[in-house]
């Protein structure tokens, strides 16, 4: 039954919660449909965290939608060895695993040491900051770690058929058996950060400024005083 619920039951709550919540918030609350930057406040550590987290979350996203759901046979149609796979998970994904650790590890540490920014800060701030960086935290480790203690395992074999046949409706929780307890607690952190996102300020990931592609120039003239 633990099975069950931890890899049918679990993730599909956290999916509809992920899609009804917004539903709900865009409908009820847009007017803080926002990151609520705390710029103002402090500058530097925001700028160099954000900086470090975008930049390696992206490649970390487009990484791990190539890795769950395209399967293994169609990359070794292709020519991708499983060795040639394999290091480029590892020293490429690595590499931009590091860099959003970095910027995740100084993100936290600023909202929680800069006693200005903590007081602006909610709950669901703090919570998220702490959830985000034990999710990468517990990805990172479970790469480095796995692949020096256990060394043939293959994720692509075990946790990405059973994330598809989640998608399909097909979900097989015995798939997820013999997988390493440090993917397990990563892969549950991440439903579990999808059930919170509708109701913290990361759904400002979705506000994406596309009006000002097309939005007209703003034209600034100097003001000249008149000389008498």
């Amino acid at each position: 039954m633990l099975s069950q619920f931890s890899w049918v039951i679990f993730p599909y709550v956290c999916i509809a919660v992920f899609i009804v919540g917004h539903i709900y918030r865009y409908k009820t609350d847009q007017f803080n449909w926002t990151a609520k930057s705390s710029e103002f406040i402090e500058k530097k550590q925001l700028m160099i965290g954000s900086i470090l987290f975008h930049l390696g979350i992206i490649p970390v996203i487009l990484g791990h939608v190539s890795g769950l759901g395209i399967p293994k046979s169609w990359t070794q149609s292709l020519g991708v060895s499983d060795h040639l796979y394999h290091l480029g998970a590892l020293y490429i994904g690595g590499f931009f695993g590091f860099i959003t650790l970095a910027g995740m590890v100084i993100l936290t540490a600023r909202r929680f040491t800069i006693k200005s920014v903590r007081k602006l800060s909610t709950a669901s701030d703090l919570i998220v900051n702490v959830l985000l960086l034990f999710i990468v935290f517990m990805g990172m480790f479970s790469t480095l770690a796995t692949n020096v203690v256990q060394p043939e395992f293959d994720y692509r074999e075990s946790i990405s058929v059973w994330f598809r046949g989640l998608l399909i409706f097909r979900p097989d929780a015995t798939l997820m058996a013999d997988v390493p307890l440090s993917f397990k607690i990563h892969v549950l952190s991440g439903f579990a950060i999808f059930a919170l996102w509708p109701f913290t300020r990361l759904v400002h990931v979705w506000s994406v400024p596309l009006n000002y592609i097309g939005r007209s120039y703003i034209i600034y003239r100097r003001h000249r005083t008149q000389k008498f």
